[in-house]
């Protein structure tokens, strides 16, 4: 069947809203605040051989890393194949994922015993089993401690739901809303199958292969003509991550760009390559965020899918920080050193494009969870701390950072304070710009937020810290955003300062904990910022007196409202400063 480029792009825009509808049922029907609220949940479609045809907007995380898992699962089923009611779940690492806590459900669309397209929608659980509520636990000592691993699971076979495997799922749980969860993403799911089915009818299946393959084809030479037009070369850097959980540390992430007309190498030889660290990212959540660190530096309007990671070579050394041997804990590697893949590829590339560069990363180490008991019900919940903050927003060229949070984690939703006060035992007493925080640049990083918050009853809480020693990084002579700080039992003789993690630190309740989290970093030289700009920061508290004449060079007279700069001095101190 021919297949005109008009008809190809309905069918990506089809197979686009199928993934929105997928990943809104979950927003709608999932139990939990973190899917619920914060929309930590993607939906992708493959085709049947696997490769990523269409997403939603979303998580990158997500979004990039649900195809090594399908991929297995059409290997490991490949004598009996998947048919049409089928229903899977993975969440393993070394199968293709991030970390235990990414569940990653898809179901096969299958037309006269032909496999055509996947729907697949991935979600962030509030808890995996293992040792730690949460899904995070800093003291194991390998994969199989941080909880339970699905490979490639059947949950329903032809339709007919696999009751024991749903209940061993349950019953390897801590949280009450689990099973809530996964049917809302098998439902998901299911619904995707049945969108999808729809469409292969009305373009039958030449028809959805040709469209499929069209889309990748012109994002593979959409890619491959952006980077023809970047000068030719090896650009290296190297970042660093403070220490894993347990306190090693400067982690190790090392990346040499090697641009060679059209071809793009990508080679992380060189990495941290210690074998007692417990902090690892998969080669799934590395390959991710290398495709996510690029995306954002090139047009937007090239499709994201298997034309982009087809079009890169990838070298990720086996053994190292980023490509574990199998057994090695991830569950906090899937932020450090994962997000350090991206900034450093950011960092390497800042050399020849700095008007393109802005680490598309965040510092925080993983979720702030806090645990305890319902005092109504006695019930467990687990707090992940989604809520609104902001943190870690670069500048880029021609624009201040903002927002709540950097485009790595997408679309994400920081669930506002009376929500979760509804639902978790806690209180929200502060959420504040913190003066100073953002980088200073001719384009000014976004402040970070100084947020304390409450527990109403007895609560421990976890959180892996750093984004201190190595906050985020500035651009083009840009100022580095400020450090994070963790303060657990504020205002207590038990007040303590978190150097490396908080783990399980029990609060009593009434108590709580401050946590400063940091700001963007700035982009070009601060002396070039429009002392206007200045002014206005500082009038919105973003930046202090004394900073706008100590980074800034900027000279302001008055007071309140009545604040102006101070024109010849200001050109005479940045001219000394210059």
């Amino acid at each position: 069947m021919s297949l005109d480029p008009v008809t190809a792009e309905v069918i990506r825009g089809a197979m686009e809203t199928v993934a929105y509808e997928m990943a809104t049922h979950v927003s709608l029907t999932a139990t939990t605040p973190i899917l619920n609220q914060s929309n930590e949940r993607n939906a992708t479609i493959l085709d049947g051989r696997g490769r990523l045809a269409a997403l939603s907007v979303g998580i990158p995380q997500f979004m990039l890393s649900s195809t090594l898992p399908v991929r297995f699962a059409l290997e490991f089923f490949a004598e009996e194949g998947l048919n049409a009611g089928d229903v899977l779940v993975a969440n393993d690492p070394y199968h293709g994922g991030g970390h235990l806590p990414d569940y990653n459900v898809f179901a096969p669309v299958v037309v006269d015993g032909e496999l055509v397209l996947i729907a697949s929608i991935q979600c962030h659980h509030a808890d995996t089993g293992g040792g730690m509520p949460g899904g995070y636990n800093a003291e194991a000592i390998d994969i199989w401690a941080e909880g339970v691993r699905f490979p490639a699971v059947k949950i329903y076979d032809r339709g007919v739901e696999r009751r024991d495997v749903l209940y061993m799922m349950q019953t390897n749980n801590r949280t009450p809303s689990f099973i809530g969860d996964i049917r809302a993403q098998i439902g998901a799911a299911q619904l995707g199958a049945r969108r999808l089915g729809e469409l292969v009818k009305q373009y039958r299946v030449d028809g959805i292969r040709n469209a499929v393959d069209h889309a990748i084809d012109y994002a593979a030479r959409r890619f491959r003509e952006e980077v023809a037009a970047w000068p030719d070369g090896a650009y290296e850097a190297t970042t660093f991550v403070d220490h894993d959980p347990v306190g090693n540390q400067d982690i190790r992430v090392h990346v040499k760009v090697t641009v060679d007309g059209d071809r793009l190498e990508v080679d992380y030889t060189g990495s941290d390559d210690r074998q007692d660290l417990k902090a690892y990212s998969s080669f799934g959540n590395t390959r991710g965020y290398v495709i996510a660190q690029l995306a954002s530096m090139m047009d937007p309007a090239i499709p994201k899918n298997e034309g982009f990671f087809d079009s890169v070579d990838l070298v990720v050394p086996e053994g190292c920080v980023l490509n574990p041997q199998v057994g090695k804990t991830v569950a906090a590697g899937t932020h450090h050193p994962g997000v350090e893949v991206g900034e450093a590829l950011c960092m390497a590339l800042a050399k020849v494009l700095p008007e393109r560069s802005s680490p598309q990363i965040y510092k925080l180490g993983m979720p702030t969870v806090i645990f305890g008991q319902q005092p109504e019900t006695g019930e467990v919940f687990v707090d992940h701390s989604v809520d609104v903050l902001a943190a870690y927003c670069s500048a880029v060229a021609g624009e201040d950072g903002w927002g709540s949070m950097p485009s790595s984690f997408g679309n994400l939703i920081r669930a506002t304070a009376e929500v979760n006060e509804s639902i978790f035992p806690v209180r929200h007493e502060g959420c504040d710009y913190a003066t100073d925080t953002g980088g200073a640049g001719q384009w000014r990083g976004c402040p970070g937020s100084r947020v304390v918050k409450r527990v109403l009853v007895p609560a421990s809480v976890t959180t892996y810290m750093v984004g201190m020693k190595y906050p985020m990084l500035g651009i083009a002579g840009g100022r580095n955003g400020s450090p994070n700080q963790l303060t657990t039992c504020v205002g207590t003789e038990r007040a303590q300062r978190i150097e490396v993690m908080a783990n399980g630190v029990p609060h009593a309740a009434g108590e709580a904990f401050e946590y400063v989290y940091g700001g963007g970093a700035g982009w070009g030289d601060p002396l070039e910022r429009d002392p206007e700009r200045v002014l206005e920061d500082v009038l919105d508290e973003l930046v202090s007196l004394g900073a706008a004449e100590r980074e800034y060079g900027v000279v302001l007279t008055g007071q309140g409202d009545g604040l102006q700069v101070d024109w010849e001095a200001t050109k005479r101190l940045r001219e000394e400063r210059a």
